[in-house]
């Protein structure tokens, strides 16, 4: 069963909170989002594995360590999930980037997919499928689906903010998945937007309505 990680590190909650924040721009809020990823990606790779080297410092030699045997790959769900891929690029810059697009339908709220682009070796690489809400989880849930069903094998999912509504469907849906959030807010009110939450993050992120 795939475990849930709340990332409880004071930098991240001091700047979730100014991300929460009402009067913060887009030009503030993206910088934001792009910091609290690169923060939550020190914490999502934390379980990379490591191998022995030698190498020769500038006094001598050294045995060191280094990361080996995974590759990773950052799925972002469109969007939204755009605002985190830099974050998490500048802690990974090798990873590759693969895209998802996926819209709620406004009148059921079930998720609608119109775009999947995932790296060749997308079997042979870790994968953390990133997305700023985890509201409802139908479109997150639909996500992981395509991703399986192009062959991945090992999949986190990081958000800022999740509902305990979609982190109970994801669970449920996704039982290998580990989820990795910052905070678990209260409930969805009747539109499916996550209480209290921080609005629409795609909207915030691009200056749109």
């Amino acid at each position: 069963m795939g475990r849930v990680h709340v990332l409880d590190h004071p930098l991240i909650q001091h700047k979730l909170s100014l991300v929460r924040d009402k009067e913060t721009g887009a030009k503030e809020f993206r910088e934001l989002v792009e910091e609290i990823s690169l923060l939550m990606a020190y914490e999502v790779t934390r379980d990379l594995p490591l191998k022995e080297v030698e190498i020769e410092t500038p006094v001598g030699k050294a045995r060191t360590k280094v990361i080996f045997g995974k590759k990773l790959g950052i799925i972002p769900i469109l969007r939204a999930g755009l605002g985190m891929v830099d974050g998490m690029l500048k802690l990974i810059p090798a990873a590759k980037v693969g895209h998802i697009g996926l819209y709620r339908d406004p009148e059921t709220l079930e998720p609608v997919g119109y775009y999947c682009k995932l790296p060749p070796d997308v079997e042979e690489r870790e994968l953390i499928v990133i997305d700023p809400m985890l509201a409802t989880g139908g479109s997150a849930s639909a996500a992981l689906n395509f991703i399986k069903q192009k062959g991945a094998r090992s999949i986190k999912f990081v958000c800022l903010i999740a509902a305990p509504e979609g982190i109970e469907r994801l669970r449920r849906d996704h039982e290998d998945v580990d989820i990795f959030v910052a905070a678990i807010d209260k409930c969805l009110n009747e539109h499916g937007y996550i209480v209290p939450g921080l609005g629409d993050a795609g909207d915030r992120l691009f200056g749109t309505k």
